[in-house]
């Protein structure tokens, strides 16, 4: 039921009433007692501003649990909380509930995540935006209620952590939903992520602990984010997490002074930065730092577990470090999540076997009369080694994609044949690459292009963006692909510009030399620029709230290779393209 003005009027009345007396008014969902959260859990952040389904990726990857990021209000002053601050993405059951339905029912929760850098720096986190406590603490319980979760997380960085004002009513406001929900019979935890040092937390960190301490507000979690030292030193990682845990744990000794060791190590959160971080290559978290940290997670018998971010669980960008989409590494998709899930309700009994499948190259363009060959990389991610049955699926008419051998050991490889007919319809195809033992399977994608008259063996490869991946685009940080907007079938790309960055998503493509080429495509937001670089320089420009159509014509130079690109502008918003076509 909608609500009238003069009902919201009354509701303000009510609320300063209740504010006078030291209560919170709830307008949300009866409060009733959530599933509470394992003791031991992994939960990797999932990036909420990219338009994947939550649920989609979660059982392609394996990972029960997921951390929700971010929920921050839209502007600094306001009140009101939306998934990244959008106004399109409110708090309510219309937006990821299904998903988190979905979720549940496979036996998972999530847990989401308040404030994060962007927030952090510009004002938007709510404790830091809104001045009323009341008001927090009941968008707090709105998160609560409407989602049915356990936990919040405060991920508290940058300006956050000296906004001494924010940090007193964040506290305040915590003490008060756990006031509320202990009058209600609900489980409710709250964690806290925070930068750290190598040996534990720095003041600024301490500073929220002590004032939560200062407000009698309990701190279920203390979630270190051990990568971004920015301390100029080459890191171990994995060692750097154990020095920083144990330093965090002797801190916490002091603010829960009849807590065990164990209890205190039971406080204990550490959220990873698989591959290369936002520092450089000297803080490069490998596949090889993974299994010691786990093991080491188990023995202390810490709470939470966690890495940044579930999209970046893929080696798909060799030394681009930190990327939203990929880790930077060569790594098989999801080794992060394949090798931390076991986390999960302390990460004993027995292990179970898995695998990951792979495809590389990712992508290629075959004539029609011609073909192509791609190897399929298999590789044991727990457990032991079983025997895979490879299929190879989606192939259109007059495309056949076979695999020899059509079995293998997991750890082995197997090659992919692609042949296209003289009669291959032009266009762009995901094939799908499926590996599977007893009742798991694992995919990989593999992306074929049919060029049409006038193509050309290096013609642009994934231009209508439909396939499971970006490959083979690749694009700074913020870039992805999404649901919405989209100009033709279910995907588009996102451009991300910042104040420091264009955004540019781009791919390259050796051409005919000396050749006259045509590219098109459409684009929308402001200043959404489409181009090639390289053997050759053209662009066109718009600024559209709705897709236009740009051409740009340019001719190769003497090598015949390009770049072409989507970009937008520095500190304008968002852009998007789709059906990207070359001729």
């Amino acid at each position: 039921m909608r609500r009238t003005r003069s009902v919201r009027a009354l509701l303000a009345t009510l609320a300063t009433l209740a504010a006078s007396a030291g209560l919170v008014l709830t307008t949300g969902a009866a409060a009733h007692a959530a599933t509470p959260l394992p003791a031991h859990v992994f939960a990797p952040y999932f990036e909420a501003y990219n338009g994947d389904s939550p649920a989609a990726l979660a059982q392609q990857s394996g990972a029960k649990y997921l951390t929700m990021a971010f929920v921050q209000t839209e502007r600094p002053g306001s009140c009101t909380t939306y998934w990244n601050g959008d106004t399109g993405m409110p708090i309510a059951s219309s937006v990821f509930g299904q998903d988190f339905t979905t979720i549940r029912s496979r036996g998972g929760d999530v847990i989401p995540s308040l404030g994060g850098y962007a927030a952090d720096n510009g004002g938007t986190e709510i404790a830091d935006s809104c001045t009323s406590v009341d008001s927090i603490a009941a968008a707090y319980e709105k998160i609560i209620t409407t989602y049915d979760v356990s936990r919040l997380d405060m991920d508290v960085e940058d300006n956050s952590l000296t906004n001494t004002a924010g940090i007193d009513r964040r506290n305040k406001a915590i003490k008060k939903v756990q006031d509320w929900a202990a009058a209600n019979g609900r489980s409710v935890q709250f964690s806290y992520t925070l930068p750290t040092t190598t040996s534990g937390l720095g003041d600024t960190g301490l500073d929220v602990l002590r004032n939560a301490a200062s407000n009698g507000t309990r701190v279920d979690v203390v979630n270190l984010m051990t990568f971004d030292y920015y301390d100029n030193a080459t890191h171990n990682m994995a060692n750097d997490t154990k020095t920083a845990t144990t330093g965090l744990v002797g801190q916490l000794a002091q603010f829960n002074p009849g807590k065990t060791q164990a209890q205190l190590w039971g406080m204990v959160g550490v959220t990873e930065m698989p591959g290369i971080d936002d520092f450089g290559p000297a803080e490069t978290f490998t596949t090889a730092d993974a299994p010691p940290v786990l093991d080491w997670a188990v023995s202390k018998g810490i709470n939470t577990l966690s890495f940044w971010a579930l999209q970046r669980d893929s080696g798909s960008c060799p030394g681009t470090g930190g990327s939203d989409s990929c880790s930077g590494i060569p790594q098989d998709p999801w080794y992060f999540t394949h090798t931390f899930a076991p986390f999960t309700g302390g990460g004993s009994g027995p292990v179970t076997n898995d695998f990951s499948v792979s495809v590389a190259p990712g992508s290629a363009s075959v004539q029609p009369g011609g073909s192509t060959t791609a190897s399929v990389k298999t590789a044991v991610t727990s457990g032991t080694a079983q025997t895979l049955a490879l299929k190879a699926t989606g192939a259109p008419a007059g495309v056949t994609a076979a695999l020899s051998p059509a079995s293998v050991t997991a750890g082995a490889s197997a090659t992919l044949s692609v042949s296209a007919s003289a009669s291959a319809a032009p266009g762009t195809y995901p094939l799908t690459v499926t590996a599977t033992a007893g009742s798991v399977s694992h995919t990989a994608t593999f992306t074929l292009t049919v060029p049409g008259p006038g193509g050309d063996s290096g013609a642009l490869v994934n231009g209508g963006f439909e396939s499971a991946s970006l490959a083979p685009w690749t694009c700074e940080s913020g870039g992805a692909l999404v649901t919405t907007p989209v100009h033709g079938g279910t995907h588009a790309l996102k451009s991300a510009p910042t104040s420091a960055q264009t955004g540019q998503c781009g791919q390259t493509l050796t051409l005919s030399p000396n050749t006259h080429y045509t590219l098109s495509g459409w684009v929308q937001g402001s200043y959404a620029y489409l181009g090639v670089s390289g053997g050759a320089t053209a662009s066109a420009w718009t600024s559209s709230t709705g897709w236009s159509k740009l051409t740009v014509p340019f001719t190769t130079g003497a090598s015949g290779t390009v770049t072409v690109y989507l970009h937008g502008w520095y500190g304008q918003s968002a852009v998007y393209g789709d059906d990207f076509s070359l001729t």
